[in-house]
């Protein structure tokens, strides 16, 4: 029979793969670039731009600060790829910045780094698909009406690409990476170029005036630091996702942490590059932009609501020969494309994270499970709804959902350096080598100076964000922490609890077992029941009713005899018309008589083929077992029958006239079977 809901899913995500074909899944250095640093390659896309629109708020003088801002963003960036080429090597085993914190500073700062990276790669899908969102908007600013419905469809898209597994989202992802990469390295060179030819790009936006923000065109000392703090916290976006490399490890072909290593440094190398290149030429060609297009003077249409075009477009406008072009329209399609595919790298790193924890019982176990494409699904699809939900709420916006941005991220590289050097310490405790020894002083060097640079700009991020938004990030991270300790407590209480002390007291058994099969009426589904009842052989049996109307009662009475059934009836009285209480205290009051003795409760139910039809039927006996699983020494054994809506191929139109459909003997036939001498 033709299943449409299962057709659909191998539709969207491939055919379940055996658990042994994980090894084919493994990743080379080519597909494993687009797939662990689309995030840190794409975020130069809109790093430059975030410096700007910092920086503008001061005015056009401030500007000057861009390349002081970049160069501090390009050290920084050529740090943490060393630092972290250091954690690939000295932990393979995938999990990054929690394993290394974890093992060195101890499980509660481990989970400090956990948390903030789990929000960070929260914020990591919305930022990404959001800024792809502008860059198609720059492009058709028709759809600036649509943003939102744009960025959802846009992750739930990426969604289904991961569900169908990690290599299949390479293949998917690594075009659009590569030629993005192409197209970035052809604008900054045709720019360089012409610049160097004496005809330098000049952006649309040049002509713009900008009116600085009040108070802000006399800053000077502390007010200019911190607005260039400012900036160069906005710059360091171009940072996010570095750490997803170090996370993937055991994704990688063998020799894994050699070419984890490797495409990190290529990582950093390109992204450094494209982001020198796309900011000198947003110098050269004079772009402006403002967080308020009002605060430019002499911007065409309604400033409270016509889009400004984004740095890349405006760079590729200027380079390329206007918007109308062919290699406009590219740049601003595989941006676009690429922004969106970033997400691609939260799409990796969280499942990867989630599954670890998992493993370490701080997150619920399934998050450790993999689903049909040997993909950790149930982390894909809660990243998924959450980002989702952060995109509905935000409007899609940028520049909001910017200031939840990137503390996560330096929280976790912080910790991880401090945590290598500790590991550094305790190698060179224990290393007589010479080489050795000189190896590990140089790693502990460069991780020394890593801790203290990212802890410098962790600082500058809490100063200059947290009263813009930042805070949520810290709350979220901060309550996503207290959770993960109680998930902890509780598995761990638990395995206390079910931990075998004593084989023999533990596998008692009961002195008996007395059989309750509840009856409502005489009908098939009943008389199944009392046949499964016996085939289990309880040492006694009775059928139970409560009686809440009179007449009904009467009836059962009189076709329970009429029939002969071979089990006795007994009827619980209900004055308030109660059906789960008399039920509940029949069966504990004979729990109290006979502690030893062990009650086995047979409930008929339904089982139905449409939802709705779950409204209609089953609901006392969901109710009853929910109240009987509560009681200690009880056992509560469904006994089903199937209702003709349950499968298609049992439809009464799809048999014979007058056939029994299997499985549904007859009354008589029922009886006879229940009073036979093999029965009795």
């Amino acid at each position: 029979m033709f299943n449409v809901p299962q057709a659909l899913k191998r539709l969207v995500i491939g055919r379940a793969m055996r658990s042994e074909e994980l090894g084919e899944t493994l990743l080379p250095k080519r597909l494993a670039l687009p797939i662990f640093a689309s995030d840190p390659l794409s975020s130069v896309a809109y790093a430059t731009q975030e410096i700007l629109l910092v920086l503008t708020v001061g005015g056009a003088a401030f500007l000057s600060l861009t390349p002081w801002v970049a160069a501090g963003v390009v050290a920084l960036m050529a740090v943490v790829v060393m630092s972290y080429r250091q954690v690939v090597h000295a932990y393979p085993s995938g999990g990054g910045s929690y394993e290394v914190v974890s093992r060195n500073l101890g499980a509660r700062s481990g989970l400090v780094v956990a948390a903030s990276l789990l929000v960070d790669y929260v914020m990591t899908v919305a930022v990404s698909v959001a800024s792809g969102v502008d860059n198609i908007i720059s492009a058709l600013p028709s759809l600036a009406d649509h943003r939102v419905e744009l960025a959802v469809g846009f992750v739930v898209l990426l969604m289904a690409m991961n569900l169908r597994g990690v290599r299949e989202s390479g293949k998917a992802f690594a075009a659009p990476t590569y030629l993005f990469i192409g197209g970035i390295l052809l604008m900054v060179v045709t720019g360089l170029v012409r610049m160097l030819l004496g005809d330098a790009p000049v952006a649309a936006s040049a002509a713009y005036g900008i009116v600085p923000e009040d108070g802000k065109d006399a800053l000077a000392g502390l007010g200019l630091l911190m607005l260039g703090l400012r900036a160069f916290a906005s710059g360091c976006t171009a940072l996010t996702g570095v750490e997803a490399i170090s996370n993937g490890v055991p994704a990688f072909r063998v020799p894994k942490s050699r070419n984890a290593a490797a495409t990190m440094a290529v990582m950093g190398t390109t992204a450094v590059v494209m982001f020198i290149g796309i900011t000198t030429l947003a110098l050269v060609s004079d772009v402006h932009i403002a967080d308020d297009a009002c605060h430019l003077t002499g911007f065409p249409g309604d400033c409270a609501s016509a889009p400004q075009q984004t740095v890349i477009a405006q760079l590729a406008a200027a380079i390329f020969g206007g918007d109308q072009s062919v290699l406009f329209y590219f740049i601003q399609a595989v941006t676009a494309l690429v922004l969106i595919l970033a997400a691609n790298t939260a799409f990796n790193g969280f499942p990867l994270l989630a599954s670890i924890l998992a493993e370490h019982r701080y997150l619920p176990r399934q998050m450790h499970t993999r689903g049909d494409r040997l993909a950790f699904s149930n982390g894909i699809i809660a990243l998924a709804v959450v980002a989702g939900g952060l995109l509905w709420l935000y409007d899609a916006d940028v520049t909001s959902l910017i200031h939840l941005y990137i503390l996560g991220v330096f929280t976790s590289f912080t910790l991880s350096q401090i945590g290598m050097v500790k590991h550094w310490n305790r190698i060179l405790a224990g290393e007589t080598d010479p080489a050795a020894r000189g190896a590990a002083r140089r790693s502990r060097v460069i991780n020394s100076f890593g801790a203290v640079t990212t802890a410098l700009v962790l600082v500058i991020v809490l100063l200059t964000k947290f009263t813009q938004g930042a805070w949520l990030a810290v709350v979220a991270a901060a309550v996503l922490w207290v959770m993960m300790r109680g998930i902890r407590r509780h598995y761990d209480s638990v395995a206390e609890e079910l931990a075998v002390d004593d084989p023999e007291a533990d596998s008692v058994r009961p002195s008996r077992v007395h059989g309750i099969v509840l009856v409502s009426k005489v009908h098939k589904p009943t008389l199944r029941a009392i046949g499964y009842a016996q085939a289990f052989a309880p040492d006694t049996l009775e059928a139970a009713t409560v009686a809440v109307e009179p007449e009904a009662t009467g009836e059962l009475r009189r076709r329970w005899e009429e029939l002969g059934l071979p089990v006795p009836l007994k009827v619980l009285d209900s004055p308030y018309r109660e059906i789960t209480k008399p039920v509940v205290q029949y069966v504990r009051e004979h729990r109290r008589t006979s502690p030893r003795d062990a009650v086995a409760v047979f409930i008929p139910e339904y089982v139905v083929g449409h939802w709705w039809e779950h409204l209609l039927h089953n609901q006392s006996a969901l109710w009853l077992k929910s109240r009987l699983l509560f009681t200690a020494g009880v056992m509560v054994i469904s006994v089903p029958w199937q209702l003709s809506s349950s499968s298609r191929s049992d439809r009464p139109s799809r048999r014979a006239p007058g056939a029994v459909r299997r499985g549904e003997p007859t009354v008589r036939a029922e009886r006879e079977k229940l009073t036979a001498p093999e029965h009795a």
